[in-house]
């Protein structure tokens, strides 16, 4: 069994702002494999399904951004997941042009803070990601404001063509092929004006 969970902050006023491109991938995710993610358990939304043979629970922590290993790791431990080999975290990264994705076997948080909490819950790094870029914070911009704003209509199409390649990726990594994903998702040419 696989955990697939997409960080985001819960409640209408966030949605499809850039801090939230990991529930975008699952909201991907679940309309395709036809997953109902609206089921509440240890602070998440979350949907149980099958994807390319594997069970797979989706994840979308309504903890807020800052807190989600609060959620993440109750989820691990309830479904006896190892956390290394069984988890798949989606989230956004503001190096990465919009839409550009990058795959990570593990890692630091980058300075993401869900992922620092996620991190701290576990006490370890060792745990598959997803980064899915919504572009660099423009000079004179706050970094909250910034992540917690929308998509130019410009960005919404490349984000959506981001969303669909990280939810790709995700279903390669469920079938063991992590590096082939990160060889094919991981290069800067997947983005064409």
């Amino acid at each position: 069994m696989f955990i697939i969970a997409g960080l985001g902050n819960p409640g209408k006023e966030y949605a499809q702002t850039r801090h939230n491109a990991g529930y975008m991938v699952i909201d991907e995710l679940a309309e395709k494999y036809n997953i109902s993610v609206m089921t509440v358990k240890n602070r998440a939304l979350v949907g149980k399904g099958t994807i390319e043979g594997q069970k797979v629970i989706l994840v979308k922590p309504i903890t807020f951004m800052n807190a989600s290993g609060e959620s993440i790791r109750p989820l691990a431990d309830y479904y006896k997941i190892d956390p290394q080999e069984e988890l798949i975290v989606i989230s956004d990264d503001i190096t990465l042009a919009p839409g550009q994705i990058r795959i990570r076997k593990k890692g630091s948080s980058g300075g993401h803070n869900g992922l620092k909490s996620i991190i701290r819950h576990l006490g370890s790094e060792d745990f598959k990601r997803i980064r899915v870029g919504v572009g660099e914070k423009p000079k004179g911009y706050d970094l909250v404001d910034y992540v917690l704003g929308h998509f130019s209509g410009e960005e919404k199409k490349l984000m959506e063509e981001g969303c669909a390649r990280a939810a790709e990726a995700a279903r390669m990594m469920l079938t063991g092929d992590t590096d082939r994903a990160m060889n094919e998702y991981n290069r800067k040419t997947q983005i064409q004006d």
